[in-house]
């Protein structure tokens, strides 16, 4: 089966991949059981593992593919005492022209968009602020098409929009916009740990446990503190199976894992005290398997976070220009 040409202008880059993998699964051009794997599709593809993941999951959801007790995916047919472990170039994958220039385009954004959308987040609670698309293609040397790209992918997840005179806006983080995303946090997050409390792993979770232990007894930088958050509230919350749940909880979050960033210099160690306590003792009910008393936590844990964000909101002062990358540019306050 042919694969079809994929639009460049409008694919994610999972959707690529899922693409060229279906088709070559179901013409039967990659050798019987061969081994499909996160870092050897990434590689294959030269993106990240994150889209290769979102791509073999949905191969998984449709039946063309299994897991198998080694790591990675198998033909659904394949016999799993065959395993071949092959990389995917040299077992027969096909990239059309179309689909090799979409992934160059594509790869481009894969690089700098994290980038763009933390710097964006990150500031967010200092006022409003205009993305200048030329300016973003300047400082990553990038094509405007790619700014242009990693800019509307900004605004289908709602941090930025364009206004009226067709420019990119972001911000302001307001209280009361804050509290809303909080509101959605405590509905949305506890309902997602439930449901993935059955597919975590126990040993992922141990490892987590003992990163949050260890930063109880060291200074803590606002990367490790925001990787302590996307530990929890972004990989083990969003391990539930519900793809609508999950990208409503990713939606709502992406100011907010930033905030560790932006709120560095005025964090006081009681709070993260507070909140290293309250990240171990979730870790603690999921262990044992409490489903009720790991929901309960979570919610009483985001509840409780609100408002020590929210003074903190408020004492954030002016943005300093050295936090500033040049793509943005402040054009109000939150309080105006």
């Amino acid at each position: 089966m042919p694969v079809t040409p994929l639009r460049t202008d409008s694919r994610p880059l999972y959707e690529i991949i899922y693409a060229v993998l279906r088709g070559h699964l179901l013409d039967g051009s990659f050798p019987a059981g061969l081994v499909l794997g996160e870092a050897g599709v990434a590689r294959a593809f030269k993106s990240s593992r994150i889209p290769a993941a979102a791509a073999l999951q949905r191969l998984s959801d449709e039946g063309l593919i299994k897991r198998f007790e080694g790591r990675g995916y198998l033909a659904v047919d394949a016999d799993p005492r065959m395993i071949v472990r092959r990389e995917l170039v040299d077992a027969g994958l096909r990239l059309p022209e179309t689909v090799s220039g979409s992934l160059k385009t594509l790869n481009h954004q894969a690089r700098i968009y994290p980038l763009v959308e933390h710097a964006v987040a990150a500031l967010l609670s200092y006022g409003r602020l205009l993305v200048n698309e030329s300016a973003l293609a300047e400082h990553f040397v990038v094509s405007r098409t790619v700014a242009h790209e990693v800019l509307t992918r900004l605004e289908r997840t709602g941090l930025i929009e364009k206004d009226t005179n067709q420019r990119w806006y972001a911000g302001p983080l307001t209280v009361d916009r804050l509290r809303e995303h909080f509101e959605m946090r405590w509905l949305l997050e506890p309902a997602a740990l439930g449901q993935a409390m059955e597919s975590l792993s126990p040993a992922e979770l141990r490892a987590k446990r003992a990163r949050v232990e260890k930063a109880q007894h060291h200074h803590n930088t606002p990367a490790r503190l925001e990787r302590l958050e996307v530990d929890l509230h972004g990989e083990v919350v969003l391990s539930c199976a519900n793809q609508q749940l999950r990208d409503a909880i990713r939606r709502n979050a992406l100011p907010l894992f930033a905030t560790h960033s932006t709120f560095a210099l005025i964090q006081e160690d009681v709070e993260i005290e507070t909140m290293l306590a309250e990240h171990l003792a979730i870790y603690d009910f999921l262990l044992a398997r409490d489903r009720r008393a790991a929901m309960a936590a979570l919610k009483a844990h985001i509840s409780r976070s609100l408002e020590p964000n929210i003074e903190r909101l408020k004492r954030i002062g002016s943005l300093p220009e050295s936090l500033r990358p040049p793509f943005l540019i402040q054009v109000g306050s939150a309080r105006d």
